[in-house]
């Protein structure tokens, strides 16, 4: 039911929004997988630069990397555009994507098997990198009983259609709400039931650790559970290999220690994730979510000054 409190106007806006989702949907879905992948990059790369995320993507490619010059730099924001217009084409068939072996390649399955026959529970954690919806569809297919945490649109009726578009995959997700989600998560692990976060966004009030050398505000969640339960940090991540066609790799997993600094081993996690991150998107740049603001509001008052 939608809120009373929220306008009318804001209502219908987001019925027009759940409208306009319907229609793109029912059209990716008549056309050939590659297809649609060529069309959502070749619409972003047009339409991205446009937007004021673009200019948040150029003030956090200067920020990852100051040695490029600006060519390099919107080069990269060029290209970033094109993986995201892949990304957003592609989940509304994203069933059609994993029901089809040959798209999708798992490396490192046995740290998976391993989890699953008993290894685990398991702190999974990733950032946003290329299609990384298919990451929690390869855990579950795996056979690990996880819990697949992820943020909720503000608009109700277009996040029951994305909720609806993941179930069609296997995958039931849970949104955590302050302190009760937390409880939720915790009593997960003491179940014996892994759980699953993306760790790459901002988090006011979190742990201040270096990313890119620069200090980003990061949640200290991920790393506090897996010292509470002695569980792993398993790192996981998705690699473009063509078009509509993937690599999840299963990465070493993170054993933290505990020294009986609670504080300073939670930062040390929280340092340990944020250096995986970094490598990742070292390695493949234009696969990360690069519209989103990630290191303190000052950065990006000082390029709209500029």
């Amino acid at each position: 039911m939608v809120n009373r409190r929220i306008s009318l106007g804001q209502q219908v806006l987001w019925r027009i929004e759940a409208a306009l989702y319907d229609v793109a949907e029912a059209l990716a879905r008549i056309f050939p997988i590659d297809s649609v992948s060529d069309f959502g990059a070749a619409l972003f790369r047009r339409l991205g630069p446009l937007t004021s995320s673009h200019r948040v993507a150029l003030v956090n490619l200067r920020i990852a990397f100051p040695e490029a010059t600006e060519s390099e730099i919107r080069t990269l924001a060029d290209a970033q555009w094109s993986q995201l217009g892949r990304w957003f084409a592609e989940f509304p068939i994203l069933d059609r994507i994993l029901a089809d072996p040959g798209r999708v390649e798992v490396v490192g399955a046995e740290r998976l098997a391993a989890i699953r026959d008993g290894a685990g529970p398991a702190v999974f954690i990733s950032g946003h990198f290329s299609s990384f919806e298919i990451m929690p569809a390869v855990i579950l297919q795996s056979g690990v009983v996880c819990q697949i945490t992820y943020r909720a649109t503000n608009n109700p009726h277009v996040d029951a259609r994305i909720r609806r578009n993941r179930q069609r995959y296997g995958v039931t997700l849970f949104a955590p709400k302050g302190s009760d989600g937390a409880r939720d998560l915790l009593r997960s692990l003491s179940k014996g039931e892994s759980v699953a976060l993306m760790n790459d966004q901002k988090f006011n009030g979190g742990v201040a650790a270096p990313l890119f050398g620069e200090t980003a505000f990061t949640a200290p969640g991920p790393s506090s559970m897996a010292l509470r339960f002695r569980a792993p940090l398993q790192p996981m991540s998705v690699e473009r290999t063509e078009k509509a066609r993937f690599r999840v790799v299963v990465h070493e997993p993170i054993m933290l220690a505990e020294t009986g600094d609670r504080s300073a081993d939670i930062e040390t996690g929280v340092r340990r994730i944020n250096a995986f991150i970094e490598d990742r998107i070292r390695a493949r740049p234009t696969e990360w979510f690069w519209v989103h603001k990630r290191w303190p509001n000052e950065h990006y008052k000082k390029a709209r000054a500029a």
